[in-house]
């Protein structure tokens, strides 16, 4: 290496019932990054599944936090399953994938990023946080142009970006 030292960085994994309130969703993602030592670091993204890209509740939070929103389809969040703690069957009946919150925060932080809060639940949604180098985080970011919302295709995985 160069010496030159990576600054850590979170990605916060949301998913949420269609309709979820502001306050609920946002209530539990204060409450998962305080627990993985926000604001010490840095919050560079919000993560979550393709088809919750337009939800008011996950667009109010990536809005509250001044972060891009990066959303997977679950085929995508579907090869995190080994690296999640928390899979859910019925949550793959529903989605095609067996996590939404760790796995698109995996999905996005790459391959070395490193769960910090497991799933933690409300009464309509799921976050999670991951930890990851804001070099890999960025590699993402860049690549999808760094819009407010970016869609990141299955064809385009997290750990290829990362490079």
């Amino acid at each position: 290496m160069s010496g030159e030292t990576m600054e850590r960085g979170l990605i916060l994994g949301l998913g949420c019932r269609p309709g979820a309130s502001v306050a609920d969703v946002l209530d539990l993602a204060r409450a998962v990054l305080t627990e993985a030592g926000y604001p010490a670091l840095p919050l560079n993204a919000i993560a979550s599944l393709d088809a919750r890209a337009a939800e008011p509740a996950i667009l109010a939070v990536a809005d509250a936090f001044a972060v891009p929103l990066l959303t997977f389809d679950a085929t995508r969040l579907e090869e995190e399953t080994p690296r999640i703690l928390t899979p859910s069957l019925d949550v793959f009946r529903l989605t095609g994938c067996h996590s939404v919150a760790e796995a698109s925060a995996l999905a996005a932080a790459g391959i070395a990023g490193r769960l910090v809060v497991a799933k933690r639940a409300s009464r309509q949604a799921t976050a999670a946080v991951v930890e990851a180098e804001s070099k890999q985080i960025f590699a993402a970011l860049s690549s999808t142009g760094s819009a407010a919302t970016s869609h990141i295709d299955s064809s385009f995985p997290a750990l290829e970006l990362a490079g």
